[in-house]
């Protein structure tokens, strides 16, 4: 099977050397030529909860050649309307195209490419790109390993070459099958909507938002948000990293006390990670903060459901990239009037 990954920044690095530690030929595709040669040279760096290295292939897009069976996307949504076209050359009529993006990208992927073609899932863990050919493995090695991945169809049909995918992401760790590709990927949609995007609006890590009670009462509200549009389109949660996604809902914000032990079991193992979004933001380039909490926003809209907390991150974070700067704990206080507003005395 000829597989690529595209996009091989700080998941997509530690994916490609577990990959072909495991003896899966993989191709690292990347459009960052520094990156890319030092691939070639040294290997791929996985650091942190992970020591490794691994000599590896890798290419830049215009280097790529012939056909692929298996393409594994893992580039920034940003970058989809130059990457997906560029690809069709590459794709055969059975060629796989599995997005393992941020977001609810499968739509615009499947009108590039074909909904034969496309197939979706989520990744349960996180990294740091440290610099060309090193990636910092952020998330626990033991969660990683459990809970590395969940894929399925856009129509939840059950077809074998799931099983082919399923090979090559397996190299990572646990990839789950699920038929229900949209509740995967809006339960992973709450994690990064919470965390990745409070990480981004304050410049800080997961722990830092964790250990601090007012944002916590933040994060509580941007998951009750998405779990309220999420079932207003009629979509059933997936549980992820173990727990049921929907238990975070709340009716009163009294109620948000309670929610907090769940909170602390699903993302303890993650307190060291800094959201991708973030490292965007620090490199002065666009993030993905339209395709995650905006997500919420706009599928809010289509139902009228309020997303105000939401809407906070996507403003914070919106600003920083405009200014092409980083948010720093000070704005947390941008979110003081909200919770005065929603939770007061909570």
């Amino acid at each position: 099977m000829k597989a690529a990954i595209v996009g091989v920044g700080s998941l997509g690095t530690i994916m490609g050397a577990l990959m072909t530690q495991k003896g899966y030929a993989i191709q690292m595709v990347d459009a960052n030529a520094e990156h890319v040669d030092a691939l070639n040279r040294d290997g791929a760096t996985i650091t942190g909860a992970m020591s490794l290295t691994v000599p590896v292939q890798a290419c830049l897009p215009e280097q790529m050649s012939g056909t692929y069976d298996l393409i594994i996307l893992m580039n920034k949504q940003t970058t989809n309307s130059v990457v997906l076209p560029n690809l069709l050359k590459h794709l055969h009529d059975s060629s796989i195209v599995c997005t393992l993006q941020n977001g609810i990208p499968e739509e615009d992927v499947a009108a590039v490419v074909g909904a034969h073609r496309t197939i979706g899932g989520a990744v349960g863990f996180g990294a740091t790109w440290l610099r060309p050919g090193v990636s910092q493995l952020t998330t626990d090695a033991d969660t990683m390993r459990q809970f590395a991945f969940e894929i399925g169809e856009l129509d939840g049909v059950m077809r074998p070459r799931l099983k082919d995918v399923q090979a090559y992401l397996g190299c990572v760790g646990q990839t789950d099958l699920l038929p229900n590709l949209m509740g995967i990927r809006w339960a992973k949609l709450l994690m990064n909507a919470t965390f990745s995007g409070m990480s981004a609006a304050l410049g800080c890590t997961f722990g830092e938002v964790l250990n601090n009670p007012k944002a916590m009462v933040c994060i509580a509200f941007i998951a009750n948000e998405c779990i309220r549009v999420s079932h207003a389109h009629g979509i059933i949660l997936e549980p992820m990293q173990g727990a049921d996604m929907s238990d975070l809902a709340f009716d009163t914000a009294q109620q948000i006390p309670e929610k907090m032990p769940l909170y602390q079991k699903i993302w303890g193992p993650h307190v060291n990670l800094k959201a991708s979004m973030l490292q965007d933001l620090e490199k002065g380039r666009d993030c993905e903060i339209l395709q995650i909490n905006g997500v919420v926003c706009r599928k809010g809209r289509e139902v009228g459901i309020a997303t105000p907390f939401n809407d906070k991150v996507v403003e914070l974070v919106s600003s920083a990239q405009t200014r092409r700067g980083v948010n720093d704990y000070s704005y947390l206080e941008q979110f003081m009037p909200l919770i005065e507003q929603y939770a007061p005395g909570v």
